[in-house]
């Protein structure tokens, strides 16, 4: 945390800076602030690494038309750019920043202009040296309107970017005192160029570089013996992903030592897998949440009425129970809760009536059935939560037609192209990250066709907003538009559940699951 705040220079002294003070004090007074580079946890620092082997992961979420590109990675193809990408920053266990290839990150006074100071020993895989002039031109490239890339809602709100020297200085439209945060996700891996040239050529700067890449199958990558923290990260000499969307399956691997790590355990296995020796589960709250999206252009969803009948015939707290088994919480329908800085308490929870369900069901003009795409891609009991979610629906006479699609295909040809499916949407830095990527009007990933000029105003001014407590007030009101006109149905927050071998050394909470995917840079083997 930070030991000192010198008032007058407005100068951070050295040390890790939390997300809470970066968020309601840094900022505010103008801060350039040169962070110092955070280290591992102590949890892990306490632990010797040992170099050597291959590192293997089963994971959910793979299918044969991913791509290596940064700007449309998902799902599986976010935890292998953690292997071979590296980012200008990273977010710590305890929800701050630490730097990567940004060695110092400064602000003008009102949040408007940042600045990120390039370090000088960062090489990529083909041998060049990271430049500022690299940064910027992956930054324009993902906040290109031809770019479809996911993170360009996030930085929509570019005005000018220019490399100096080292330093890449980034000019805003509007202010935004959470800039920094934005520049850790995951699809702007610093790519040669930009990845303009061969985006998805597979070279980055990260600690191992591609050496397999079949999607659907398998990815993996070696030891690249240049990496500029390799005392630090990089311990195996191999890694590789094996795609595994069948739950079952995955433990399966687990339990056979096919692999040392999977993903989306579920709930309803958990207790089993705890019994097998050897194995351990690593379960996280935060952020992460099971969704059902519905276009809100699209009929019969472009009705609110009909949306806040599907939303009130959601028994949440029999999905928390039957689907998570006490591995998450009931959510509120907005994206955020209460694992996230300035996040608005008091907003009354929504609960399961299917009398006002069926009074605003009735007011919509809908009859007929109801047609929901779902699959265990979307995320770990999609199935078992819209079965739920029928039979709840059933009594406040609203018929949903269930229909259970495969794992493969399923985010390219379901999830942002039809109306009505099950979802799911990882933890983010920041309410202003998460509304930024999934619901300001322009975002590529707003996949509930949410357009709203007043929310989209209180966003930037949100975002702009140096005084905490204003901010947190703005946040409010946009969280209740979301609540009550937006097209998302946020039964519940899951926990991330990974479950891992005991032969893996250097494993500690981080946002996300499996570190937040740099547990196959940070983690080693032990024999």
């Amino acid at each position: 945390m930070l030991q000192e705040l010198d008032y007058l220079s407005g100068r951070v002294a050295v040390g890790r800076l939390s997300r809470r003070e970066f968020l309601g004090r840094a900022t505010a007074l103008g801060v350039s602030a040169t962070f110092a580079n955070s280290l591992l946890a102590g949890a892990a620092l306490a632990q010797t690494p040992k170099r050597g082997g291959i590192l293997k992961a089963g994971l959910n979420g793979g299918e044969a038309t991913d791509n290596l590109d940064p700007a449309t990675i998902i799902e599986v193809m976010s935890y292998f750019a953690k292997c071979w990408g590296e980012y200008l920053v990273a977010q710590t266990s305890d929800g701050g920043l630490e730097h990567r290839i940004a060695e110092e990150i400064g602000s003008s006074k009102d949040a408007k202009v940042w600045t990120f100071k390039i370090r000088q020993d960062v090489e990529f895989h083909n041998g060049k040296t990271v430049t500022a002039e690299d940064v910027v031109a992956t930054l324009e490239r993902h906040s290109s309107n031809d770019s479809h890339s996911g993170a360009m809602g996030i930085l929509a709100g570019i005005e000018n970017l220019k490399a100096d020297g080292r330093d890449v200085v980034i000019t805003l439209k509007n202010p935004n005192a959470e800039f920094p945060y934005l520049m850790s996700d995951y699809h702007l891996v610093i790519q040669p160029n930009g990845g303009k040239d061969h985006p998805a050529e597979g070279i980055g700067a990260g600690p191992y570089k591609v050496s397999v890449n079949q999607p659907g199958v398998r990815h993996g990558g070696e030891r690249f013996a240049n990496f500029w923290r390799s005392d630090k990260e990089g311990f195996a000499d191999q890694v590789e992903i094996v795609v595994i969307n069948d739950s079952t399956a995955r433990a399966s691997a687990l339990q056979g030592g096919q692999v040392q790590m999977i993903n989306r355990v579920e709930p309803k296995v958990v207790d089993l897998v705890k019994r097998v020796p050897n194995l351990k589960i690593e379960a996280l709250a935060g952020s992460g949440q099971y969704v059902f999206n519905m276009f809100c252009d699209t009929a019969p969803f472009n009705n609110n009425d009909l949306r806040m009948a599907l939303k009130l015939a959601v028994d949440r707290q029999e999905m928390v129970d039957k689907v998570l088994r006490g591995y998450g919480t009931v959510g509120n329908d907005i994206p955020v809760n209460a694992s996230q800085p300035l996040f608005p308490e008091g907003i009354e929870q929504r609960t399961f009536d299917p009398e006002k369900a069926e009074f605003h069901y009735q007011k919509s003009g809908h009859s007929g059935p109801i047609l929901l795409r779902t699959s265990d891609a979307g995320f770990s009991g999609a199935v078992d939560a819209a079965q739920l979610f029928q039979a709840s629906a059933a009594k406040a006479g609203i018929q949903i037609e269930v229909k259970r699609l495969p794992g493969d295909g399923y985010w390219s040809d379901v999830w942002n192209k039809q109306p009505f499916c099950a979802s799911n949407w990882g933890a983010r830095a920041t309410q202003g990250m998460m509304y930024s990527t999934a619901y300001l009007s322009t975002a590529p990933w707003n996949d509930t066709h949410f357009f709203n000029k007043k929310f989209d105003k209180l966003l930037i001014e949100a975002l702009g907003e140096l005084d905490q407590d204003k901010r947190e007030n703005l946040y409010r009101e946009m969280a209740i538009i979301v609540r009550d006109e937006g097209g998302t149905i946020v039964p519940m927050f899951n926990q991330s559940i990974d479950a891992i071998s005991d032969n893996v050394g250097g494993y500690i909470g981080r946002v996300g699951s499996l570190m937040d995917g740099y547990a196959f840079r940070q983690c080693w083997l032990e024999a």
